[in-house]
């Protein structure tokens, strides 16, 4: 099996690899710059300017698999650009491929009603709303999502929710209009079908922003990961996807293709790291020879090397994997892809920010804020221990 991208990937990865070397990589400062003046939460001008030029290379909802509304890519062919544009933290935005509304536009597209697409999916497309995805609490283990006690009661014509949720990525964007939210509808059925998903819009009386949680100090405005009361929130019942009990089969359609576009970015992000390593050993001399000259940084610039395309081959074999034989049953391959990558990306932004010294740590270079998103990663979609508990018993399930 090769994973050399074929004719279309590789056209769209020049074009991109040229659209972040004109417009992505020479704005990086400017981004942060704009976020650090005046109102942190306040909408960055910068991605609107650049969200036209994106359309108009070409280069719009490429997540998008077997639609119409994007480039009609596989998971294998859109591997390669997801990792591109991993290796700028804020850019997936320009190019309409930013969690959590990748994963949201998905849910839509292939649960929603017509109302629902014509409502929220469209806008969304076309990059001018942003969403969130309200499933984490903090009052139980949401490792084990049956556990989630948020309520979602029907009451006439309209549901009533009540619940705390926190983590909640995307809530700080100031065009976030939409949450799609997952409580319990009926605690008495089987575990698995007391969770249901329904439509929840931002500006729905009774939700309440607490606070942005901080990741090792980093808040990643204006994104954020917030902690939000919801009391008392009332919604039509209309907004309900597929039906009660039907939240774990929505989240199982979701969470896939979400693990995979998590680690094709960190692999993008550990690359850059790596450049920057190796960038930084040449230049730098201590004890009368280059950094890149001693032996423990040689060592780990090729650990560095071998880890990153151990991850990516196993993420574009995941891909395949999804592509030919679906989400389920590549559930072992998606799961090693989750624990490999962010542990991976870890790793080599550890070493880099090591080789840079003090200012590895500090503001000045990339190398923290990454760390503090790859560190992250281990929890988003399922914290390693779940993915290696599944992975686990699937291997022991094969002795049987």
């Amino acid at each position: 099996m090769s994973y050399e991208p074929n004719a279309k990937t590789a056209d769209l990865l020049a074009r991109l690899r040229a659209f972040m070397d004109a417009h992505i990589y020479p704005n990086e400062k400017a981004y942060y710059e704009e976020v650090a003046t005046g109102d942190r939460w306040a909408h960055v001008t910068l991605i609107d300017d650049l969200k036209p030029l994106a359309k108009e290379a070409g280069l719009w909802n490429l997540f998008l698999p077997e639609s119409t509304h994007g480039a009609g890519l596989t998971n294998l062919e859109y591997a390669p650009l997801c990792e591109e544009m991993g290796r700028v933290h804020w850019c997936p935005a320009v190019f309409n491929c930013a969690a959590p509304d990748t994963g949201n536009m998905e849910t839509l597209e292939r649960f929603g009603t017509e109302e629902h697409k014509e409502r929220w999916l469209k806008p969304m497309l076309a990059g001018e709303m942003r969403s969130a995805f309200a499933m984490t609490e903090p009052q139980v283990a949401s490792s084990d999502a049956t556990n989630i006690e948020s309520s979602i009661v029907r009451d006439g014509d309209d549901y009533v929710i009540n619940g705390r949720k926190w983590w909640i990525s995307g809530m700080g964007e100031a065009d976030c209009a939409l949450m799609i939210f997952m409580g319990k509808t009926d605690p008495s059925a089987p575990k698995h079908k007391q969770q249901s998903m329904i439509l929840v819009p931002r500006d729905t009386p009774g939700i309440t922003v607490l606070r942005p949680m901080t990741v090792l100090g980093y808040d990643d405005a204006p994104h954020g990961h917030m902690e939000i009361l919801f009391e008392n929130v009332r919604v039509p019942a209309s907004n309900m996807l597929l039906g009660e009990g039907r939240g774990f089969e929505i989240a199982q359609a979701r969470l896939g293709p979400g693990r995979i576009h998590h680690c094709m970015r960190m692999i993008g992000m550990a690359e850059r790291a790596l450049e920057a390593m190796c960038r930084r050993v040449k230049s730098r001399v201590a004890f009368g020879k280059p950094l890149a000259e001693q032996g423990v940084i040689i060592e780990r610039i090729a650990n560095s090397r071998i880890m990153i395309d151990q991850a990516r081959l196993l993420t574009l074999h995941a891909a395949h994997r999804m592509d030919t034989v679906g989400n389920k049953v590549a559930k072992a391959d998606i799961a090693m892809i989750k624990v490999a990558a962010p542990n991976m990306a870890c790793q080599v932004i550890d070493w880099a920010m090591q080789a840079h010294g003090a200012a590895g740590i500090s503001q000045d270079f990339f190398l923290a804020s990454y760390y503090a998103h790859a560190r992250k990663i281990r929890f988003a979609d399922g914290p390693d221990e779940v993915h290696r508990h599944q992975l686990g018993r699937l291997e022991l399930a094969k002795y049987d």
